[in-house]
Order: structure tokens, then C-alpha cells, then sequence
């Protein structure tokens, strides 16, 4: 988690914000502007501590169930804590995102189906102590381009992600985007191209001051 270096605007000290979308598409630099410009704490998605996630990538069938199961309780522990804090925050990748991951591992013949199911049980499980965000921002951006992007950063671990597997992690997050506008409000951004981060924040500060349940933001 790292600390605002500013006071939220208004109506926004205690706004609960998650940023969603594809590996590599700039989530992370997406939540820390947001937390600079809003005031508010930000809670990174578990990458540099996670235990599973070099093991997960090294045989993803043996470890995808653990590596799930870990993922939710980690953002299950951050979700709450945001809630309990009282104060606001913006979430890089939110609790809701990790089932589009496990239903493609399934899909892919990475996970059992047996273990899925015990998975969705989970969640459903610690959904009703969830307090619902104030509005996700959902960062648009294609698989191919997300692909070049992780094959620029060149974390080790990600070398064996195959565009095959953005492809479909898209097509599951469009399905996603439409299911969960119905009850959390959306906004989102075509992030094909970064753009002016800071142009971005204040937009996204409007329209989450007047969050309605789809929008999407032109740049």
C-alpha cells in the first residue's frame, strides 16, 4: 500500500476505487496517479511477495487452484481493510476480476473443474461481508497490445505469458465489464494508447463524483 501525497477533492475522501483490466495494460500507473490526485491510499495487487506466482508460471496446472485460492484471500484481506479504514482508496485489479481468471484457466484445461467449484464457492462465501466499491475504472486496451507490453517490461515471470491466454482473459473481461456495470458502477477507458495520465485522473474524478452504472471516457 503506499500513502496519498495529497487531500481528496470534496465528496471523494472516502470513494473505494478499483482499476481493472488485461495484464500489462497500466493498471498500476493508472492507481497511482489516481491515489496522488485523489488523496488517497493505494493497495497494489500482490506481485513482488506472492508466493505461488513464480510457481504458478512454471506449471501453471499443478499450482492454478493454489494460486487462485491465494489471490482471493490476498484481495479479500485488502478489500476489507479499505472498508474498515474508512478513509477511501484505489485498488489496483479488484476482488471481483480473479473469477474471470479462474474460469479461464478451466477453459484452458489448467484447472479442474472440481476445484473451480470450490473456488466459486469461496467467493460467494466471502462476497456477502464485501462492501461494493464506488465505481471500478476499467482500462480498455487489446490483448495484442497488452502482449507487447509485457514482452517491454520483461518481468521473468511473465515470459510464458502467450497472447492466446490475453485473448481469451479479453473476451472474458468484456462479458465482465457488462455483468458487473448491473450492480457497481464502470467507467471505462480506451487505453490503447496511455495518454495524459493526469487528464485521465481528473475525467475519472468527475465521473466517479457522478458515477452512473456504464460510461465510457473519450480521450
Amino acid at each position: 500500500m503506499t500513502n496519498p501525497t495529497s487531500e481528496a477533492p470534496h465528496g471523494l475522501a472516502n470513494a473505494f476505487i478499483g482499476t481493472a483490466g488485461l495484464i500489462g495494460v497500466g493498471k498500476t500507473t493508472l492507481a497511482n496517479s489516481l491515489g496522488a490526485h485523489l488523496g488517497l491510499d493505494v493497495y497494489h495487487e500482490p506481485v513482488d511477495d506472492n508466493a505461488y506466482l513464480a510457481d504458478f508460471y512454471a506449471d501453471t496446472a499443478k499450482h492454478a487452484f493454489a494460486m487462485q485460492v491465494y489471490l482471493l484471500n490476498r484481495r479479500f484481506q485488502q478489500h476489507q481493510e479499505i472498508i474498515w479504514r474508512s478513509r477511501g482508496a484505489v485498488q489496483d485489479r479488484t476482488i471481483y476480476e480473479d473469477s474471470i481468471f479462474a474460469r479461464v484457466l478451466v477453459d484452458m484445461g489448467l484447472m479442474d473443474e472440481r476445484d473451480y467449484q470450490t473456488y466459486v464457492s469461496l467467493f460467494k462465501n466471502l462476497s456477502r461481508f464485501m462492501c461494493k466499491p464506488t465505481a471500478i475504472v476499467y482500462l480498455h486496451s487489446s490483448p495484442e497490445t497488452c502482449f507487447e507490453r509485457i514482452q517491454k517490461r520483461g518481468r521473468g515471470v511473465e515470459k510464458v505469458v502467450t497472447l492466446e491466454y490475453l485473448q481469451r482473459l479479453y473476451a472474458a473481461y468484456e462479458d465482465f465489464v457488462l455483468d458487473i456495470s448491473k450492480t457497481i458502477p464502470v467507467i471505462q477507458v480506451d487505453w490503447e494508447n496511455f495518454g495524459d495520465i493526469e487528464a485521465l485522473a481528473n475525467r475519472i474524478t468527475r465521473e466517479v463524483s457522478r458515477a452512473s452504472y456504464l460510461r465510457r471516457v473519450e480521450m
